[in-house]
């Protein structure tokens, strides 16, 4: 129990030292950057933190937060990068403010285990192996939600495709221009498609050619069908009927999904026999086996 209230103290005094670092009455800036904001170009001079505020233990989490959770992907084979994986799914965090929010899960997951190997007296083997195996679960599941997070957006682009492409088939078979048929598109939709094709749009406003701002997003979607449409759109210079080649993708496309759905199909139907011949088989093997061994121990009794 004395160990308890220790941990309890000691938790307290930090938290309480990391929020009276951000109350002013109790951390006062200095005096430089209270007279910034009445300078020229002193609002671009960074702020400096006190040495033990929320800003400077992030600073110093930072590098140890990225490391582990780099090397907690590794060991459970996530080779593609964390920052590429958020821009993916359009995440507002970066691969830095990710890895610590991940690493102050698993420390949270690490404080409850603690507390509840105190509370209920484990051996010192399991107090110590509860903690470790709760903060590497917690860091696995926040793993694992971007990877269910970046899969399901790549599926949503898979099966949004083949209606964006008859669309932008559509506008450029009316005579717009690729890069208005792009915008439209991207306007007026909901769903993934829109709002990676928004994306290409904002880059090919800020001055990136079109084929280069497609090519960017068929190697940050890593979708196949999305690498085949962007081939397709490639080709508005080189061809004047580009609206012919995109309405033939888009019935590509569709059969593709409808092929992949009938896949699919048969595999949930042969899936459902396997507990029916489960059933079958085990009182027929009863009824068969009973006969026998009474024709054994006939034979040898």
């Amino acid at each position: 129990m004395t160990g308890l209230l220790v941990l309890s103290g000691l938790t307290l005094w930090v938290g309480l030292t990391l929020l009276l670092a951000e109350v002013r009455w109790f951390s006062r800036p200095p005096l430089t950057d209270r007279l910034a904001p009445f300078v020229p170009g002193g609002d671009e001079v960074p702020r400096r933190s006190g040495w033990w505020s929320v800003a400077t233990v992030s600073e110093v989490i930072a590098p140890l937060a990225r490391d582990i959770g780099a090397a907690v992907g590794r060991a459970v084979g996530v080779t593609e990068d964390l920052g590429r994986r958020l821009r993916r799914v359009h995440a507002t965090a970066d691969p830095t403010s990710f890895r610590v929010r991940q690493l102050g899960v698993a420390a949270a997951a690490f404080a409850a285990a603690v507390l509840l190997a105190v509370l209920l007296r484990l051996p010192l083997l399991l107090a110590v192996a509860v903690p470790t195996i709760a903060a590497l679960l917690a860091l696995l599941l926040v793993e694992q939600r971007l990877l269910t997070a970046s899969a399901a957006w790549q599926r949503a682009l898979t099966l949004e495709l083949p209606v964006v492409t008859e669309q932008l088939a559509m506008r450029m078979g009316a005579g717009a221009s690729l890069t208005v048929a792009l915008e439209r598109v991207a306007s007026r939709g909901r769903g993934a498609v829109a709002r990676d094709l928004t994306r290409v749009t904002a880059r090919i406003r800020q001055g990136v050619a079109a084929d280069r701002a497609l090519a960017e997003w068929a190697d940050l979607a890593a979708v196949d069908a999305v690498t085949r449409l962007v081939s397709v759109l490639q080709l508005d210079r080189d061809t004047g009927d580009l609206g012919r080649l995109l309405a033939a993708e888009a019935r590509t496309l569709r059969q593709e999904q409808h092929r992949h759905l009938i896949e699919v199909a048969e595999k949930r139907g042969q899936q459902v026999w396997v507990p029916v011949t489960v059933a079958a088989l085990v009182p027929g093997t009863v009824f068969i086996a009973i006969p026998f061994a009474s024709a054994i121990s006939q034979l040898f009794g």
